[in-house]
């Protein structure tokens, strides 16, 4: 009780600065009539990926030293991954792929920089995209290397070297921080929220504010390198569809991803970075294989987590449980995924971890023209338990423009329902979304809008409310409290069990000037779901 009276008293102290300060509205201030900021056509330039010639995307290691470092999180505080990519990729006619047993896969580490007092071995492996054309280029990847870190301290910076120490490869040192431990008042104090990156000078833009914000996690909701808006002999389009009519398969230009593994690292190597598949990781090749570069080469708390897949996975980062779930395979109430999803929420503790927030691809509430209701489906078959578990937050990308909703079910304003965030606006080469389709003439057809990797057709006209007998909106819909079509990226620092503050930046602002921000939150005391769900957890102890 007395932890309670804390909480609310601590709740209040933020609101009443909210007040006195004037600056930043409270989603207990809403639901918010519905803005868009203007769009500015100066933006449409320099949406140009970087070339291969450009000193951050090439190759400055020798031999099997370790190249691409990153850090990923596994399901709580005292275990991370250590991931790098040593020896060359080949890609060409006749490739051969290197044999990852001639690589060992080492770390050393510890609290001090020296020495390094601890070592973990994990796996290593090599794969390949493949293609059954003649004129097509194979690709094998260098071998990628995957290692666990165990027995960690929470909220403790660990110094590291990854690589072989036997023939002399080995990186310098690097270092990260662990996440706090799991509890009510124990958070990281910034986390980075970016999606649909790919590799141009606007995502350097996106990247250098990004770092300039200083996070101790980076969350990519999706579409990571858009290497498959190239031929395999490395021509690139930004419309693939227009440029290559003719080609037998949908091809992907393999070296762009090492081109951003290198240029990431100064982040990733120190930051731990969570990742989750987008439509442009599916990459068909041979055999009917997709999606084998992502699950290759970031590592995954999939295990930890009671998953059976990349696709879908959860991780404590204090007491926050994130879930990150797949768009692009089954998620149907009878399938594998669903399953997890269930068991992974009655599992969640929210005296231990408060915040629930979600992340995926594709939106499921977006008033943009690009994409719109394209994942209808898997929403009406997940989001009741979404909602009955009180998730909090949904971060999502694939549509490239800002955009904030109102607390939301089903299509209605509802104080219990989530805040949908879409931060497709990463950077990357593909135009960037600034039609809405409450505008006239931009309501699609039904029929056009289903994504053909997503499923069957689902998005009907709505029945009810100020749509009702119509596909689209003609105004801004009440659910869309906030949209604007600049590139940028946000920042999620949770301060306690009920407040959470969100900031997006955008590219063409300062570093330090606030595009949207707003505090997020959480009102248990008057939704259900948080509440049933508590009184589970308690009736089982």
């Amino acid at each position: 009780m007395a932890f309670r009276c804390y909480s609310l008293l601590i709740g209040l102290l933020f609101f009443g600065l909210a007040i006195v300060w004037g600056r930043i509205p409270t989603t207990l201030d809403g639901p918010f009539e519905p803005v868009t900021v203007p769009f500015d056509a100066n933006l449409r330039g320099n949406a140009v990926d970087l070339p291969d010639s450009d000193p951050r995307v090439r190759r400055r290691v020798k031999g099997f030293e370790p190249e691409q470092i990153s850090v990923s999180l596994s399901a709580d505080h005292d275990s991370v991954w250590i991931s790098w990519v040593t020896g060359e990729y080949q890609i060409g006619y006749d490739i051969k792929p290197l044999d990852p047993r001639r690589v060992s896969s080492i770390v050393r580490y510890g609290m001090l920089r020296y020495p390094l007092s601890r070592e973990a071995e994990g796996y290593s492996l090599v794969y390949s995209q493949l293609y059954p054309f003649q004129g097509l280029q194979n690709y094998t990847s260098g071998i990628i290397h995957h290692v666990r870190l165990t027995g960690l301290k929470p909220n403790t910076r660990y110094y590291y070297r990854c690589g072989d120490p036997s023939i002399q490869a080995m990186s310098q040192i690097y270092y990260f921080k662990t996440m706090p431990v799991s509890g009510p008042r124990s958070y990281p104090n910034r986390i980075a929220i970016v999606g649909d990156l790919g590799l141009t000078y606007n995502t350097t833009a996106t990247i250098t504010h990004l770092i300039s914000n200083k996070p101790d996690l980076v969350l990519l909701v999706g579409d990571v390198t858009y290497a498959n808006l190239y031929l395999t002999n490395g021509t690139g389009s930004d419309c693939y569809s227009c440029s290559f009519p003719q080609t037998p398969i949908h091809e992907t230009y393999q070296p762009r991803w090492d081109y951003w593994g290198r240029f990431m690292q100064n982040l990733v190597s120190k930051v731990p970075i969570m990742v989750v598949e987008g439509n442009h990781e599916i990459e068909e090749q041979a055999g009917n294989r997709s999606f084998v570069a992502y699950s290759s080469r970031f590592a995954f708390p999939s295990e930890e987590s009671g998953s059976s897949s990349t696709f879908y996975y959860s991780f404590n980062a204090g007491g926050i449980h994130f879930i990150m779930l797949g768009a692009y395979i089954d998620y149907e109430t009878t399938g594998e995924q669903y399953k997890w999803l269930e068991q992974d929420l009655a599992n969640v503790d929210r005296s231990t971890t408060p915040w629930l927030v979600a992340a995926w691809h594709p939106p499921w509430y977006s008033s943009y023209e690009a994409h719109y209701r394209e994942a209808e489906c898997m929403k009406v078959a997940m989001e009741e338990l979404l909602y009955s578990y009180g998730v909090d937050i949904v971060f999502n990308g694939h549509v490239h423009a800002y955009e904030r909703s109102n607390r939301v079910f089903n299509y209605t304003l509802d104080p219990c329902g989530a805040v949908y965030i879409t931060v497709g606006d990463g950077g990357n080469r593909e135009k960037m979304a600034t039609e809405h389709v409450d505008e006239p003439g931009n309501c699609p057809e039904p029929s056009t809008s289903p994504d053909p990797y997503m499923g069957g057709f689902c998005a009907t006209n709505f029945t009810s409310g100020p749509a009702a007998g119509k596909f689209c909106w003609d105004r801004q819909p009440d659910y869309s409290a906030f949209r604007e079509s600049s590139f940028g990226h946000g920042i999620l620092e949770v301060k306690n069990e009920t407040w959470a503050l969100w900031t997006w930046y955008r590219n063409q602002d300062s570093k330090k000037k606030v595009g949207d921000q707003i505090y997020i939150v959480r009102q248990p005391h008057i939704c259900p779901g948080h509440q049933e769900v508590s009184q589970r957890w308690f009736a089982a102890i």
